[in-house]
């Protein structure tokens, strides 16, 4: 199977393109590092010739130092690029890297409807980068729905690796508010290889054209509180949805994975 990996330098593309070798994948990089350009449409035709699937992370992230118009034009443009590529090379399937951030109710941008999380929570998203991943799913199921092509949109929360593991451990033994302060992402956080894993599953599940799944870890990232009294705490006006599982499983996901 031959995979073209956009991003594949960056944090989790980089172990994506790990396991997807060892899976005994022929993984085809894009990446800005490379000096590949997602917003250079013959590049990405070129590097996409003879590919059977995408997994598509190439995007900004809305750091600081990136504009509203520069996160549109990679993130939307960009995935626009590499749909109409793959139209093209009629590829069998296509991985898009979205965020929770779609949903418009993380860092801090408005609290959630209820809790815990599902695929039928509403969007809101506020922010260029939330707005254009948003966007980004749309596009992909207007896209499935023309060409039949499998588009399959996975939206991780915060991922880790050690480094990130490191600088929480300890900012929270410094402070233990920096859990919640300024803002409460429902302790929700994927491991990096857990993020490529999934890519590798979307890769190989049944075709369920097109689709749109969140990742998160099993357990909530906390350093005391189990998950009810977290959500009861920091939002106790939000409407809480879980079950029974929450009293077996006290430090379960708030996001349904």
């Amino acid at each position: 199977m031959k995979i073209l990996v956009t991003g594949n330098q960056g944090m989790i593309g980089s172990v994506v393109e790990k396991v997807l070798r060892a899976d005994g994948c022929e993984v085809i990089g894009f990446d800005i590092v490379s000096s590949d350009n997602i917003l250079n449409p013959k590049q990405i035709r070129s590097a996409i010739q003879g590919c059977d699937a995408i997994i598509h992370l190439a995007a900004l992230l809305g750091s600081p130092e990136d504009s509203p118009d520069e996160i549109m034009a990679v993130n939307l443009l960009g995935t626009w690029y590499i749909l109409s590529a793959a139209a093209e090379a009629k590829v069998k399937r296509i991985v898009f890297f979205s965020s929770v951030d779609a949903l418009g109710i993380f860092k801090g941008e408005r609290k959630p409807d209820y809790l815990p999380l599902d695929e039928n929570h509403p969007c809101y998203p506020a922010t260029p980068y939330a707005v254009s991943k948003r966007l980004g799913e749309e596009m992909c199921r207007y896209f499935t729905d023309s060409t039949g092509i499998s588009t399959i949109c996975l939206r991780p929360p915060g991922v880790f690796n050690k480094e990130t593991y490191d600088f929480i451990i300890s900012n929270r033994r410094a402070n233990p508010d920096f859990e919640w302060d300024p803002f409460w992402e429902y302790g929700a956080f994927l491991d990096v290889r857990d993020a490529a894993e999934a890519a590798r599953c979307a890769l190989h599940c049944p075709n369920p054209g097109h689709v749109t799944l969140l990742l998160c870890a099993d357990d909530i990232s906390s350093a005391h509180r189990t998950s009810q009294e977290m959500a009861q705490s920091l939002l106790p006006e939000v409407d809480w949805r879980g079950g029974c599982e929450y009293e077996h499983q006290p430090y379960k996901a708030l996001i349904n994975n």
